[in-house]
């Protein structure tokens, strides 16, 4: 009985990291945002935004205040003529590197799973 009670608390931390891991890189864009910045090292707004194909400038925007929040990204303000600003990854960030990167293999495997391509 014991080593059952063992394995439901040790089910119930893994289920709330699975949680806990959804709430951080929920929605439709996040991950695009953090492969598109994972891809280049640094990125500037409208890099991204040229990248992530159908996301607006307030999503875009609103993104980015949510993952610099969950500290994955870093925002430079570049003192330069008009100001820019780009976007990196930080240490904490770059712990997603594998996970994106197994994303891109398993979609592009699943691509020709399903439609062949």
């Amino acid at each position: 009985m014991e080593c059952r009670e063992f394995q439901t608390q040790e089910h119930k931390k893994e289920m709330r990291a699975v949680q806990d891991s959804m709430d951080v890189l929920n929605g439709k864009w996040k991950i695009p945002v953090i492969s598109s910045i994972c891809y280049y090292n640094k990125r500037r707004f409208s890099d991204i935004l040229n990248d992530v194909v159908g996301i607006s400038n307030k999503m875009l925007s609103k993104e980015l205040k949510e993952l610099e929040i969950n500290k994955l990204i870093k925002r430079t303000v570049l003192d330069t003529q008009p100001v820019t600003v780009q976007y990196e990854l930080t240490e904490h960030g770059k712990t997603l590197q594998t996970i994106i990167s197994n994303l891109t293999d398993w979609g592009i495997k699943h691509r020709k799973e399903i439609i062949g391509k």
